[in-house]
């Protein structure tokens, strides 16, 4: 079976643009959140996201801006670039042995948004005639693949929080079968739109404060949006051009709960990670960090850390959340949150948890906060628990 390294990173987020301002962000403890108003929404109970900046968001349209591409599509292809720049990729090295996956849970919302708005106040004919191929949600990765001339297999995971591991973990299984020699693997979500934004809004699971994962006095999540993209090729494949290999991705598990849509089974998610394990050949004592779902909200910390304690028992390792930094990026979440993952490993720091203040009894875990702390040697593991119930986990290595 074929082992999997990462050559290459890139990633849009309120952090700025690149996987260095994502994960110098992290350790750092600087937070993207932003004030946003929408004027769509009449009353707007939460006033902030981890939003892109406007100077950001110019610079991603000058780029990646065609008649055809929803923001979704341009925020995949500037991480893409950087990704592929960064691996020394040249163009005899897509074709049909390279291919694509890369998930979105909306798709294109700002497209689908403004054509709502426009149906409902000006009529059906001042609608965008390239609605269709910007809002479907493979649209990023079939854009992706253009871009390059990968032409092997391409994928759109549309998994809600776990789309981007998914993608990963998907990408990860293809190499090690033989399907690709590399793929461009990862997540895009720019879903900070007023109907977007209202529905989360009354889904009761946003905060109108801080978004404190893991603290007492947490109360919701803050929504974010970006994109994440990773070079993944072959241990052989990399070798032999030359590549310099950033980490291991040395091990990928996926369930479902097949239980309630919208709570995490903590069972469930200690047997995704038990599979992650087991598909690395490590045991739990072999991970230094976990980067967690950590999203803030009353119900999913207190389910995660107990499915932490069922995976590791009486010795979790050091965990962060690391969501009160990039936001919750839905679709892109996994992809932002495993590139923070990879950065942990190489610089041997787990990020600081912001806003972290005080512990809970009923979760009965602290995680990093203060500052980032010094970690030994071991993996690091990522994980995502989706809407959905759809669990994944991700553990990176040194090679």
């Amino acid at each position: 079976m074929q082992r999997v390294v990462v050559t290459g990173m890139g990633a849009v987020s309120a952090c700025g643009l690149g996987a260095d301002a994502l994960w110098l962000a992290a350790r750092d403890g600087i937070s993207g959140r932003k004030p946003v108003h929408f004027p769509e929404i009449d009353t707007q109970r939460v006033g902030h996201a981890a939003a892109l900046s406007d100077a950001d968001k110019a610079h991603v349209a000058a780029i990646a801006g065609h008649r055809m591409r929803d923001p979704v599509a341009g925020y995949a292809l500037i991480a893409a670039r950087e990704a592929v720049a960064q691996a020394g990729l040249g163009p005899d090295d897509f074709g049909d042995a390279c291919g694509v996956s890369i998930g979105s849970g909306f798709g294109g919302a700002q497209t689908l948004n403004s054509n709502y708005l426009k149906f409902a106040t000006q009529g059906s004919m001042r609608l965008d005639p390239m609605s269709v191929p910007k809002i479907m949600n493979n649209a990023a990765a079939s854009w992706v693949s253009i871009e390059f001339g990968a032409t092997g297999p391409a994928y759109c995971m549309a998994t809600a929080c776990s789309s981007a591991s998914q993608s990963i973990g998907l990408a990860v299984q293809m190499l090690r079968a033989g399907a690709a020699s590399r793929m461009l693997a990862g997540g895009s979500e720019a879903c900070l739109e007023g109907g977007v934004f209202r529905v989360w809004e009354l889904l009761r699971v946003m905060t109108a404060d801080l978004n404190r994962p893991f603290s007492q006095d947490r109360n919701g999540m803050m929504l974010g949006e970006g994109a994440g993209v990773l070079v993944l090729e072959t241990l052989d494949a990399a070798q032999a051009r030359g590549a310099e290999v950033l980490c291991e991705i040395k091990g990928y598990g996926t369930n479902s709960d097949a239980g309630d849509l919208l709570r995490p089974d903590p069972d469930r998610a200690a047997a995704c990670m038990g599979l992650a394990l087991r598909d690395a050949g490590l045991t739990a004592g072999d991970i230094a960090h976990v980067n967690t779902h950590g999203t803030g909200t009353v119900a999913n910390d207190v389910t995660e850390a107990a499915a932490l304690r069922l995976c590791f028992g009486d010795a979790v390792p050091p965990v962060t959340a690391t969501k009160p930094v990039h936001g919750h990026a839905l679709g892109a979440a996994g992809a932002l949150e495993l590139i923070v993952s990879i950065g942990a490993l190489r610089a041997r720091l787990a990020p600081p948890t912001l806003n972290f203040s005080e512990a809970d009894p009923k979760v009965g875990l602290t995680p990093v906060h203060g500052q980032a702390m010094a970690l030994g040697a071991g993996a690091v593991m990522s994980n995502s628990l989706a809407f959905g119930g759809i669990n994944a986990s991700l553990i990176v290595a040194d090679v």
